[in-house]
This record gives structure tokens, sequence and C-alpha cells, in this order.
């Protein structure tokens, strides 16, 4: 494997993946320039691949904690925009970090609720 993208060529069944139990499928390795490389799948959701998969790494970090015998990593997802996350464990949870960007953004208005001020905290 050469490079920051070693599953360049990995093709997944969309259709063998919606068969597998579970919303949420990685393909994971041993990273070099990271302690992991990984790419995230959810077709059952109607994403073929999460370009940056926060909750896929929620499963990975703990798996690659225990092989890598330490509590802090850095993962780089390999999808085709790709991106870098930090986590640490704490206790069972993971704690990421990471550059984002804001997909969507909404207002949700329910019967008989009053409407908020967003700029006050709750």
């Amino acid at each position: 494997m050469t490079g920051r993208r070693p599953w360049g060529g990995l093709t997944p069944d969309q259709a063998a993946l919606r068969g597998l139990e579970g919303l949420l499928q990685h393909a994971t390795a041993r990273g070099r320039a990271a302690d992991c490389v990984s790419r995230s799948f959810a077709p059952k959701c109607g994403v073929p691949e999460d370009p940056v998969c926060g909750s896929g790494h929620c499963h990975i970090f703990p798996y690659w904690a225990r092989v890598l015998g330490k509590d802090t990593l850095v993962a780089w997802q390999a999808s085709p925009r790709g991106g870098t996350l930090y986590g640490t464990l704490e206790g069972d949870r993971v704690k990421l970090s990471g550059k984002a960007v804001i997909f969507a953004a909404t207002t949700f208005f329910l019967p008989g609720a009053s409407p908020m001020d967003l700029s006050q905290k709750p």
C-alpha cells in the first residue's frame, strides 16, 4: 500500500453491505502517517460512502486503542474527500475532534411549542 489512500481500488458491493447487520460498515487498517486509516459505508441510510465519519470512529478508535495500546489516536479517513480525525478514549466514551464543515442547517417549528431565542442558552 502506498500513499494516504490504501484502498483506492476498493469498490464495495453496496448490495452486499445492505445485507449485513447494522447501519454502518467500515474498512480499516493500521496507518503510516496516522495510527489507522479507514473508509465508512452506510448504504442502508442512502450514504454509499461517508466522506469523514465521526460516529464510525467511535467504533474504530476503541479497536485500534486496544491493538496499539494507546488512548489517544489520529485517524485518516481515506474517502475521496478525506479527512483527519483525532480521538481520545475516556472510559467507555470517545472524545473526537477535527475540522468540520456545516453540511446543512434548518429550523424546526413544532405545533404548540413557543419559538426559542437561539441566542440565549436554554
